[in-house]
């Protein structure tokens, strides 16, 4: 359950943007669902006639009911304005969108329905507004936001062990092919967080920060769109877990470093095997320590429960 919830997540997001087709299943039909929002493209909302009151037409009424029952509609309407955009071409990483009035006309829709879609883009990772200036196709890779994984983790117990063996599948891989394909300005990228690592020792979450953008540096060296959001996924759900253990691992941090830096030093001269390699142990050594950090922070939770001594009242 968990994977199909992740893969569809993941699969209606390349789709989106990436133009491929998404069919509604029966299922989702049988029990009310609206379809894939790909097959609305040009559609519009269901009108409401005016009422005809001694021969003046009134503005249509809607009830309250009724518009919170279209507005998710209207609203899909908007992504599927934007996506139609998208897959002509017409829009491309980078690009200002039209104004929400603009957006009104052109669609159909109302306003609030508008902001609802552009919301819903921006869960996406599709658009980001910027304060005063507009909403943009995001630029760059492509990421895709981690509350979706998150709340599966919450309801269905993903372990640290699982998530780790998620991490091995794709990383392992993402940097073998990084060490063959990365470019110039995508290894100085690697060599800076490399840096970043060692100038915050004694900082453990400045260090932690500089450890998750290497692993993103290197999944964008993969030049693969798909395991660089794959992994950037993951390794923001890893990145919550982590951070509040990891004031624990001070001592580890330089050790921490050196891994990382075998990494780089495997994929700058080009060597997918040792890159591999060097990648596989070091996920199987921070599992390890991760373990090592909750143990640790648990006895430290308990201590105060259990005192020894003391006066009892």
């Amino acid at each position: 359950m968990v994977s199909r919830g992740i893969v569809y997540y993941i699969t209606y997001v390349f789709a989106m943007t990436y133009g491929f087709t998404l069919k509604p299943t029966p299922c989702s039909l049988q029990r009310g669902r609206s379809p894939v929002v790909g097959h609305m493209i040009g559609s519009r909302p269901p009108q409401v006639e005016g009422v005809k009151i001694r021969g003046v037409t009134s503005t249509p009424i809607r009830s309250h009911s009724s518009a919170r029952a279209r507005d998710p509609i209207a609203a899909e309407q908007v992504v599927a304005y934007v996506r139609g955009l998208i897959e002509k071409g017409a829009l491309r990483p980078g690009d200002r969108l039209a104004s929400e009035r603009e957006l009104v006309s052109a669609i159909g829709v109302s306003r609030p329905s508008v902001r609802a879609g552009l919301r819903s883009l921006a869960t996406m990772g599709i658009v980001t507004t910027r304060q005063g200036a507009g909403t943009f196709i995001t630029a760059g890779p492509p990421a895709l936001v981690n509350e979706p994984l998150g709340m599966l983790a919450a309801l269905h117990g993903i372990t640290r062990e699982g998530l780790f063996e998620a991490r091995r599948v794709l990383e392992v891989s993402s940097v073998a092919l990084a060490a063959e394909r990365a470019t110039g300005d995508q290894l100085a990228a690697m060599s800076d967080e490399i840096t970043g690592m060692y100038t915050s020792l004694e900082d453990p979450q400045e260090f932690l920060r500089h450890d998750v953008r290497f692993h993103r540096a290197v999944a964008v060296g993969s030049n693969n769109l798909v395991l660089s959001a794959l992994i950037e996924m993951v390794a923001s759900l890893h990145y919550e877990q982590r951070r509040v253990t990891i004031e624990r691992a001070r001592n580890e941090l330089r050790s921490e470093a050196d891994m990382h830096r075998r990494i780089y030093q495997a994929v700058r001269v080009h060597d997918p095997e040792a890159a591999r390699a060097a990648m596989d142990e070091h996920l199987q050594r921070a599992l390890a320590r991760m373990v090592s950090e909750e143990e640790s922070s648990a006895e430290a939770a308990d201590a105060p429960s259990n005192p020894r001594g003391g006066n009892r009242s």
